[in-house]
């Protein structure tokens, strides 16, 4: 049986209620000492978000027969890791930005050396968060792959090796290669990540189906970041709930500057389709995958 858009929009919906209800449990409440401290992880995580990476955590999951329980923990240490991303991102040391998910960013609203230290707590909650948190069945050896997939991910070749090639890479001109080398690390490893976290929570699932799922989380952790560009030069503050422009402002080499827009819409829609051609193999089970394929380079914010 085919899903609708209407039933893949639910999917999605429930997704997002699930995440947020286990991320308000999971997290330490605001009265919990230190809390200020606690108060800045709280807000950062809490203040809204698409939530992409969990709804790929579950998308992936359920594409293999993973169960809610355990995709819930993963899909949360995910999460915490992608703010605590954000939160370093923004502040003056890096992007120096000022607003995130439409709100003041962390380090506008509780001072830098909060937000250093709420980012630095999430980072380290996504890890404790897969260590001792209930997963049903999965076994000890699946949580040390999702730990040992989390780390690389947000390590020196990953999203932190990716910060820095692009910091490098401001004022000059990269080409396409170089480019993409920056994103797969910067902004691909960890959506990359989320899919096999997703599929780490399965009982079983077949070597063929990892390569898929890895495949597929290759390619629309690049088509994201080509779509992330692209809005930046066609979107607006308000729509976007962070400073539009603010790659062109830091003259960052982006998608739009090196193929012009036209040419990174084209390069988006190739990614999309090599995402969709990797599933070839999967059944109805993976259609929420090639649903948020699509969600993806169509999104406008």
């Amino acid at each position: 049986m085919t899903l609708s858009p209407p039933e893949l929009g639910a999917f999605a919906v429930q997704c997002q209620q699930r995440v947020e209800s286990a991320l308000q449990r999971f997290l330490p409440a605001e009265t919990t000492l230190p809390t200020r401290l606690h108060q800045a992880m709280r807000y950062a995580v809490l203040s809204g978000g698409k939530r992409i990476r969990p709804l790929l955590v579950y998308a992936a999951g359920r594409a293999v027969g993973a169960a809610d329980e355990a995709l819930d923990v993963a899909a949360c240490a995910v999460e915490c890791m992608h703010t605590y991303s954000l939160v370093h991102d923004d502040l003056p040391a890096m992007d120096n930005d000022d607003l995130r998910r439409g709100k003041p960013t962390c380090h506008r609203e509780f001072g830098e050396a909060e937000a250093i230290l709420a980012g630095d707590a999430l980072q380290t909650l996504a890890f404790a968060l897969l260590a001792h948190e209930r997963m049903g069945a999965v076994s000890p050896e699946q949580r040390l792959q999702m730990i040992e997939r989390l780390a690389l991910a947000s390590g020196s070749r990953g999203m932190a090796g990716g910060q820095s090639l692009d910091l490098a890479a401001v004022g000059k001109q990269l080409d396409i290669a170089e480019l993409e080398d920056m994103h797969i690390h910067k902004t691909g490893a960890l959506i990359r990540a989320s899919v096999l976290l997703g599929t780490l929570c399965a009982d079983t699932f077949s070597p063929e189906q990892r390569r898929a799922l890895d495949h597929y989380g290759k390619y629309i952790g690049l088509a994201f970041q080509v779509q992330d560009d692209i809005l930046d030069v066609t979107g607006d503050t308000a729509q976007l709930g962070k400073t539009a422009g603010a790659d062109r402002a830091l003259n960052k080499p982006t998608y739009p500057a090196l193929l012009g827009l036209a040419g990174a819409r084209e390069r988006a829609g190739e990614l999309h389709r090599a995402a969709i051609d990797s599933l070839a193999g999967l059944d109805e089970a993976a259609a929420p995958l090639r649903w948020l394929s699509s969600y993806i380079v169509d999104r406008t914010n």
